[in-house]
């Protein structure tokens, strides 16, 4: 934006605000990188709380570290003004050796060199300001208008400033449900455990078996279940904060020199990986084992967040293995299955949100690769589904037999690879094949599927497939969008039946459950 501003002849100045966490990210350095270089006229507000959700990682969180020491000075400066002014010291005091005892002290705290890192960026550095005096921040950008070239503005914050708890207790209020304003307690419900929950207890306890097993993840130990991992196994964990393309290619190191690296990362940040994912991972057919959170629809955090394309941008990697499960009970399995897979890299996909409070298996077995599992036998129709779709799947044959038809239930468990002798029993026993997933339509699971009929001359069986369009799902409880796109058991019997009727008018036969 400033370039195209430069470009057209316009002087307005242009700035951009930046949290401290983000700009480890590698796009940011690579930005200031290139801004420094070319000059160019920008400011950038870097918005400077210590956190991304948890408390930041790394050299430069640590680098900031030190600069925040320059509050040092400033604000023993006003304590000592605010004394003078009232003439509880002599005005010489504060003017000669409190101001030589301040200086000392912010010479002790602070790097010779404030901002260092920065200048050698080629950025005019001014801070660190407190970022909630106002006056003050009013008085700094008054000052820099004037100024041309790249600038950046340190301004310290706290997070959740103004409201007790949060300061306190920023992580917990980062994304918080309902709440009791007065004291700060969160209003607990009854809840089942946890997709996420019931991932960090299981790799945990496997790495009490395995030393080999090693956690990774990108500013997010909490919100992937992996704090008593980290506690338990502190030199086995690894948090790289806002670095998923780091977290990647250093898995791959991992796996290459030995260990066994699980990256924990949330389908949607996963996107930012893909080159390393193909280049670093795939291509060397290294044995990484992707743990992808919130894989489909996950809520109320919106279009930023739903893991909805990771199917599609996976499945069309060589060496790639995609597993999904239907439940809390087989999600343990394929942790154990993806720890123990030795032959390339590994994806686990699973959903934000509760799963079901079964009752799980005390010992955990290993998946054979790319089988299926038929859960509901009947005929005419089956219904192949994939991960978080196969419970609504089961409900909606239910709904389905209430109405005259009786389809078959088939737990894919592997979006890569098919199971091919699940494909070929499909293609000659039965006439309508349902797809069904929460992922995009273009180049997902049901795509797989059709590709694969095609490939081998399977005609003989009518596909549809269900699941997201093409197109942005917007923010929303999960029952409510699964609802609207037609993923609820409700809905899924609906499409199916609609299907099978059209289908059957169009072939002449009436009688759809014939």
């Amino acid at each position: 934006m400033a370039v195209q501003r430069d470009l057209a002849g316009l002087n307005h100045k242009v700035i951009a605000v930046i949290g401290d966490a983000s700009l480890t990210n590698g796009m940011a350095l690579e930005a200031m990188n290139n801004a420094g270089y070319m000059g160019t006229d920008i400011i950038i507000v870097l918005n400077d709380n210590e956190r991304s959700i948890s408390r930041n990682v790394g050299s430069y969180s640590k680098y900031l570290n030190k600069l925040r020491m320059e509050f040092v000075y400033p604000r023993t400066k006003v304590r000592a003004q605010r004394v003078s002014d009232r003439g509880e010291v002599d005005k010489r005091l504060f003017n000669g050796a409190l101001m030589q005892f301040v200086d000392k002290v912010r010479h002790i705290l602070t790097p010779s060199r404030t901002g260092a890192v920065f200048q050698e960026l080629g950025f005019m550095y001014f801070g660190p300001v407190d970022g909630h005096r106002i006056d003050d921040l009013c008085e700094i950008f008054e000052s820099i208008r004037r100024l041309k070239g790249p600038i950046l503005v340190h301004a310290v914050t706290c997070k959740g400033k103004g409201y007790k708890y949060s300061e306190e207790n920023a992580t917990k209020f980062h994304g918080i449900g309902s709440f009791n304003c007065q004291n700060g307690e969160v209003e607990e419900k009854e809840k089942m455990p946890s997709y996420t929950s019931i991932f960090g207890k299981t790799v945990t306890d496997l790495a009490r078996k395995d030393s080999k097993i090693i956690a990774i993840t990108a500013a997010m130990t909490d919100g992937t279940g992996l704090r008593d991992f980290k506690k338990e196994f502190p030199s086995r964990f690894f948090d790289v904060g806002i670095a998923e393309e780091h977290a990647v290619t250093f898995a791959a190191g991992l796996a290459k020199a030995g260990s066994k690296p699980l990256v924990a990362i949330y389908s949607t940040f996963l996107q930012r990986t893909y080159d390393q994912i193909l280049h670093d991972v795939c291509l060397q057919n290294l044995p990484v084992k992707f743990m992808i959170d919130r894989g489909g629809l996950v809520g109320e955090d919106g279009p930023t967040h739903h893991g909805v394309f990771d199917l599609s941008y996976l499945r069309n990697i060589p060496n790639m293995v995609i597993m999904a499960p239907k439940d809390e009970n087989e999600f343990r399995h394929m942790i154990k299955t993806a720890v123990e897979y030795n032959d390339g890299p590994i994806a686990v996909r699973y959903p934000r949100g509760e799963a079901f409070g079964m009752a799980l298996d005390a010992d955990l077995n290993i998946l054979p690769i790319g089988r299926s599992e038929l859960l509901r036998e009947g005929r005419t129709v089956a219904i192949l589904a994939l991960g978080a779709t196969v419970r609504p799947s089961l409900e909606a044959a239910e709904i389905l037999t209430r109405r005259g038809l009786n389809p078959s239930v088939i737990n894919a468990r592997f979006a890569k690879p098919l199971d091919g002798e699940m494909m070929e029993k499909v293609g000659r026993e039965y006439r309508f094949l349902i797809t069904v997933e929460e992922n995009v339509l273009s180049g997902g699971f049901g795509s797989a599927i059709a590709e694969h009929l095609s490939d081998y001359g399977v005609t003989g069986v009518k596909v549809k497939r269900i699941g997201l369009p093409d197109s942005f799902i917007e923010h929303g409880p999960q029952s409510i969008l699964r609802e609207k796109y037609g993923l609820s058991p409700e809905r899924i019997a609906e499409t199916i039946e609609d299907f099978v009727r059209k289908t059957s008018i169009e072939d002449g036969v009436l009688n759809h459950s014939a």
